[in-house]
């Protein structure tokens, strides 16, 4: 039973008194379907011209009652003899799906959601039902040979996607349909003689009249086909070959934009779906699209120009298009799902508060505008479709007559129309405070004090002033670089767009290079970077669009080279520094393999997969990168970083590689593998150069022989040919680039022995023939992915090779390896830390020398990390605690060293690049939390004298 949602009317006059219908129905009822009939003339006109339908309607529940008329619009088609029928079933299946939408909608009995999915459901039904009308009759007159299945339409060739609003699910109340024809020309479902292109859209041309012609029954839809593609000049249907060329060549984004809510709703569904994934490169940008936002904004600017809503207001407001209406939502959901949504498929919602919602969820809305855009969608929508049920009109207008206005308030459900308004208003002005603050009206860049002046052949004198007064040592110069920017001189300036966009970012960038303490050498460095692309667009609007961005860039450009080079090569690396989250975000094992796993599984074969592993690395060890450069990350947390990103990665691509592998060489049946990580990997210690240590550990059965694949291989074989493909996958460079350097030397036997090895060799091996090195290198050793229980095994076995030592031997085979390091490797000079005297090198050897000496008496001190293991050492006394503490201080020091130089120049602190480049030295000063270079060369002494002091007596011991 539908229930009362309004007040009677008292002074209200209508044809169809239901107040006197003492019969019919309850008195509650009653009286709503009065205020229904007072205020909106089409329904009343609805409720009056078949009073059974009513009857029906109101004994019957929202769902069932359209289930029932969607069976007998079916059952009166498959009987129809011309298309008079049939366009009569159409109306009044419209007619009785318009009217109980309406009163349920009005009643506010279900939620606003499943309005919209009925009205958009409705329509859908529609289009489906007139187009398998019309399949039938190309059938019977021999043009059209297709089966005709009982059920849909698949196998056609031919499909109508749903844009907009129908697309997704969100049709209003007197909308029209926008749709797109589609038809593949391979589809043999005509007869001979039969030209598609002519069938089809002769056919479009029947079914819209079929829908749209008025009758004495009224109409069904109004159909829009102007968004297929280039409508000026294509006809109605278009081939699916013909629209993904029109995309992949000259698709807008405004086009984009539309794409997003695109769905097959009749016709050959699956044709929509693949064709849907086949454009959706073109939607889904792979890389952040901030030149979107200009185009999109342009179009919305045009809406309030050239329809005049641009003043907030109620009676007379365009509540779709003008400020704060639902185009703003809608504009302010599509715009960051095409920004974002290539990087991150749960952004591609075709519904504007599932899109909504996401992105929130993701950190890129804040919880509060999430809540205010989605109650204002919701209110918004359910005022546009009173103003529509009113009298079927396609308009958006609030009224401006005050009583149709108080009937649009009474339908709306508000108290009286003073609230209604205030509540409207509130609503636009939400909306358009949360929209501002993306899309802003003008970029508004606070310019210099003074010139800025760049054209001409002459050397303008107020921006030569202007420029020294910034802080530039040669002005003269800086003229003449950004002058070579606007005339088109390198290819990122070459389009007009690109130079305009430019000249609007100039002055924030000027002022973002001032602010650097070296703007000569920053600007220089910006434009070897610009120099280096092969477009700008992009970039400038990105960079104009998050001024702030510009400032991180400039701080990159002037103290990190080694960054720098990679935004360069890959410019797109920005894009993930926008994440609302990023600046707070812990890189770990478990999100960086959801990540990578996100991206491989777009990967089109093995070598895409490689390629596209790549592009990922590169892309998180600059976000690693950045986070060291700003201070964000300390010096373990950036080790434990590094060390996530490259077990996913390992992780990843052995997967990877063993399908490659094993779709030709099968399994070993009952075999198990795991990948052990040594050095830096297994400390979780790495540095953005580290290499990878690794040991592919195999076992099976004795019974085993061989792969069961096409191409078997031995046992043996097989693993030594799969971690041969692991290391390649992982090293071998790319048109990508590479991933990393893969050193596998501390496996059993070093570059002697083979590549896999079998579970019991190394048993055997570490029992009766591993050097006192290769126990050292145990201590740090730790299985990262495979069998899980062979990983367990691997670990139980690594402690007991380490617990079985002999401390005298220990210490004498460790104080010669030390020293014959320190023979062959002697430092340059002192900021050499890893191999000084006193340095890294001599820190681990400690700790490794303790773990091994006392884990059969301490297992807890096998604890892999260097500081880790001493600080355990002094906790259990293994070690004085002041020569404990030095080498745990001195080692956070060092390791903070290299993890900000490794970072930020190609060759680390081997070389002192570093020392030269001005934009670095305040960022190393404050890392080390030192006043400047001689302050931190002089601890850095002081604590390798120390340090040196403390080996010697250790091994002198």
């Amino acid at each position: 039973m539908l229930p009362l949602a309004a007040e009677a009317s008292a002074d209200a006059a209508c044809p169809v008194d239901f107040a006197d219908r003492s019969t019919d129905f309850p008195q509650p009822l009653r009286e709503f379907l009065q205020q229904v009939a007072v205020h909106a003339p089409h329904l009343r006109h609805l409720m009056q011209q078949d009073e059974e339908r009513l009857q029906n309607l109101c004994n019957s529940g929202f769902d069932a009652f359209l289930e029932s008329a969607t069976q007998r619009l079916h059952a009166s088609l498959s009987d129809a003899l011309d298309d008079a029928e049939a366009m009569s079933s159409l109306r009044h299946y419209k007619q009785n799906t318009a009217l109980c939408i309406a009163l349920w909608d009005i009643a506010d009995a279900v939620a606003q959601s499943a309005i919209l999915a009925a009205l958009s459901q409705a329509a859908e039904l529609s289009v489906e039902a007139g187009l398998r009308y019309l399949v039938g009759r190309e059938i019977e007159s021999g043009k059209c040979v297709y089966d005709l299945p009982e059920n849909g339409l698949d196998g056609l060739g031919f499909v109508l996607l749903g844009m907009g609003k129908l697309g997704g699910w969100e049709l209003n109340y007197s909308s029209d349909i926008d749709l797109i024809a589609l038809y593949d020309r391979n589809a043999a479902v005509l007869s001979e003689g039969q030209e598609p292109s002519v069938f089809w859209v002769r056919l479009v041309k029947r079914l819209v009249r079929l829908l749209q012609e008025r009758t004495g029954d009224g109409y069904v839809y109004r159909m829009d086909l102007r968004l297929r593609p280039d409508p000026g000049s294509t006809p109605l249907a278009v081939s699916v070959a013909g629209a993904l060329q029109y995309y992949e060549g000259t698709g807008q984004n405004w086009e984009r934009a539309a794409l997003i809510k695109a769905r097959p709703i009749a016709g050959d569904k699956p044709v929509g779906d693949e064709f849907l994934v086949d454009v959706s490169p073109f939607i889904w940008r792979k890389y952040l699209d901030y030149a979107a936002i200009e185009d999109i904004q342009a179009i919305k600017r045009q809406i309030h120009a050239h329809k005049g809503f641009g003043k907030i207001c109620s009676a007379g407001h365009n509540i779709k298009l003008g400020r704060g209406g639902i185009r703003e939502i809608e504009f302010f959901v599509q715009t960051q799902q095409l920004i974002a949504g290539g990087r991150n498929p749960e952004l591609r919602h075709r519904m504007t508060l599932s899109g909504l919602t996401r992105l929130q969820q993701i950190g890129w809305v804040e919880a509060e505008v999430c809540r205010d855009m989605s109650e204002a969608y919701d209110y918004l929508r359910r005022v546009e479709n009173r103003i529509q049920m009113m009298d079927d009109e396609q308009t958006h207008i609030v009224p401006s007559d005050p009583d149709k206005r108080r009937s649009l308030a009474i339908l709306a459900g508000a108290t009286d129309l003073a609230d209604f308004d205030t509540d409207l208003i509130a609503t636009f002005t939400r909306v358009q405070q949360h929209y501002a603050r993306l899309f802003e009206e003008e970029n508004v860049l606070a310019p210099a004090a003074g010139n800025l002046v760049f054209t001409g052949d002459e050397d303008d004198p107020g921006t030569l002033e202007t420029l020294s007064d910034m802080g530039f040592e040669n002005p003269s110069n800086a003229i003449s670089i950004i002058r070579g920017w606007h005339y088109g001189r390198i290819p990122a300036t070459r389009s007009q767009h690109a130079r305009r966009v430019l000249t609007g970012l100039m002055p924030t960038l000027l002022k973002q290079v001032s602010e650097s303490g070296q703007p000569d050498l920053a600007l220089s460095g910006f434009d070897r970077f610009l120099s280096g692309l092969p477009a700008g667009l992009q970039l400038f609007s990105l960079l104009k669009s998050n001024p702030e961005l510009l400032s991180l860039l400039s701080l990159i450009l002037g103290a990190a080279p080694r960054l720098a080079g990679t935004i360069t090569r890959r410019p797109h690396v920005l894009d993930a520094l926008l994440d609302p989250g990023f600046f707070g975000a812990v890189f770990t094992v478990d999100d960086m393999t959801n990540h990578l796993e996100q991206t491989l599984t777009q990967a089109r074969g093995f070598e895409d997969a490689l390629d596209r592993a790549r592009i990922f690395t590169q892309e998180q060890l600059f976000l690693i990168g950045t986070r060291v450069l700003t201070g964000t990350l300390s010096a373990s947390e950036t080790g434990r970083a590094y060390t996530a990103l490259a077990e996913a990665v390992v992780w990843k691509m052995l997967q990877a590689t063993l399908d490659d592998f094993a779709s030709r060489h099968g399994y070993v049946a009952d075999a198990r593998f795991c990948i052990v990580a040594m050095g830096k990997l297994g400390s979780r210690e790495m540095t953005a150069t580290s290499d990878l240590d690794l040991m592919l550990i195999y076992d099976f059965k004795d019974s085993a022989q061989q792969s069961d694949g096409a191409k078997p291989l031995a046992v043996s074989q097989y693993f030594t040919r799969l971690t041969q493909r692991l290391i390649t996958a992982l090293s071998a460079p790319t048109g990508e680039g590479l991933l990393y350097e893969i050193d596998m030397r501390l496996r059993p036997s070093g570059n002697a022995g083979p590549l896999a090895t079998q579970y019991q060799t190394f048993v055997n091996y570490q029992k009766d023939q591993a050097w006192t090195w290769e126990r050292m290198a145990l201590t740090r050793a730790r299985p990262i992915c495979g069998d899980n229980g062979l990983c367990g095994l691997m670990r139980t076995t690594i402690n007991d090779a380490i617990s079985d030592q002999d401390a005298d031997v220990l210490k004498s085979d460790a104080a010669d390896m030390l020293e014959k390091i320190h023979d062959a490797k002697p430092p340059s000079h002192i900021w050499d830390v890893k191999t000084a005297a006193g340095g890294v090198v001599d820190i681990e050897f400690i700790a490794q020398v303790l773990q091994l000496q006392n884990a059969g008496t301490f297992p807890d001190i096998l604890l892999g990390n260097t500081r880790a293991a001493l600080s355990k050492a002094v906790e259990l006394e293994l070690i004085p605690s002041l020569d404990g503490e030095l080498l745990v201080q001195a080692h956070r020091f060092y390791e903070g060293l290299q993890q900000l130089i490794r970072m930020a120049f190609d060759g680390g602190e081997s070389r002192t690049d570093f020392l030269q480049q001005p934009g670095f030295l305040p960022i190393l000063t404050r890392s080390c939390e030192l006043p400047d270079i001689a302050q931190i060369e002089a601890q850095l002494k002081a604590y390798q004298s120390d340090v040196a002091a403390v080996v010697k007596e250790f091994f002198a011991a």
